[in-house]
C-alpha cells in the first residue's frame, strides 16, 4: 500500500503541471518557449521576431510612463507580445487585449499593441507588487483596480462599455476625495465591497466588451 501511495503521488506531481498547462493557458506566460515564442534578453517575447523591436519599445514606453505617473516599477514581468490570433489563442486569450499573471508575467494579445494596453497591464503587476497579488485581485473593489487601470493608462476611449467607464469614474471620483494623500497608503483601508462613493459600479449592466483584459 505504501508503494502504491509514493507511486500515486509521484505520477500526481508530474501530472499537475501538464493539466495546469492544458487547462489554464495564462500559466504558459512561465516558459514561452516552448510553444516556439523568441524570448530576448530585455525579457520581451515575441512570436513574430520581426516585431521584436516594435514590442520592446512599447514595453519600455510603458514602463517609463508607468514609474513616472503612477509608482516604480521594482521587478520588470516577463511581457509576451502574440501577433497573430493563434498566438493568442494559445495563451487563452478571447476578445480581450492583455492580461498579467500575478508579478510574473504580462501577456498582450494581437489586440493589443497600443501603448496604454501595454500600460494598462502594467499598472496591474504594480498593483500586485504594491500591495500583493492576492490582496490586489481578492480583497480590492473591482472600481479600484480596474478603474485605476483605466484612469492612469489614459485610455483614450471615452465612454468605455459598461461596467469598465462606471469604474474608471468611480476610481476618479475616489481620487479626488484622498487630496493629496498617497493612493497607495489611502488604498489600504479599501476592501471588495465599498463602492466610489456617490457611484456604485457593481449595480451598472455590462453593455459591451472593451476590456484591456
Amino acid at each position: 500500500m505504501r508503494i502504491s501511495r509514493i507511486v500515486i503521488a509521484a505520477l500526481a506531481a508530474h501530472l499537475i503541471p501538464v493539466v495546469a498547462w492544458a487547462a489554464f493557458k495564462p500559466v504558459r506566460v512561465l516558459a514561452p518557449e516552448l510553444l516556439g515564442l523568441h524570448c530576448a534578453n530585455s525579457g520581451v517575447c515575441v512570436d513574430d521576431v520581426q516585431r521584436l523591436v516594435e514590442a520592446e519599445r512599447l514595453r519600455r514606453d510603458a514602463v517609463a510612463f508607468v514609474s513616472s505617473k503612477v509608482g516604480k516599477i521594482d521587478h520588470l514581468p516577463r511581457t509576451i507580445f502574440c501577433s497573430t490570433m493563434a498566438c493568442s489563442k494559445a495563451f487563452g486569450f478571447t476578445s480581450n487585449g492583455g492580461y498579467n499573471v500575478g508579478t510574473f508575467g504580462t501577456a498582450i494579445s494581437y489586440r493589443g499593441w497600443k501603448p496604454y494596453f501595454v500600460r494598462h497591464e502594467l499598472i496591474h503587476h504594480l498593483q500586485n507588487e504594491r500591495l500583493g497579488t492576492l490582496n490586489a485581485w481578492l480583497l480590492k473593489p473591482k472600481w479600484w483596480t480596474e478603474g485605476m487601470a483605466y484612469s492612469l493608462s489614459e485610455d483614450p476611449r471615452s465612454p468605455l462599455a459598461q461596467p469598465l467607464q462606471g469604474w474608471r469614474d468611480a476610481f476618479e471620483q475616489w481620487r479626488v476625495s484622498i487630496g493629496e494623500k498617497n493612493i497607495w497608503l489611502a488604498a489600504q483601508s479599501l476592501n471588495e465591497y465599498q463602492d466610489g462613493g456617490t457611484l456604485k459600479p457593481s449595480l451598472v449592466n455590462h453593455a459591451g466588451d472593451q476590456a484591456a483584459h
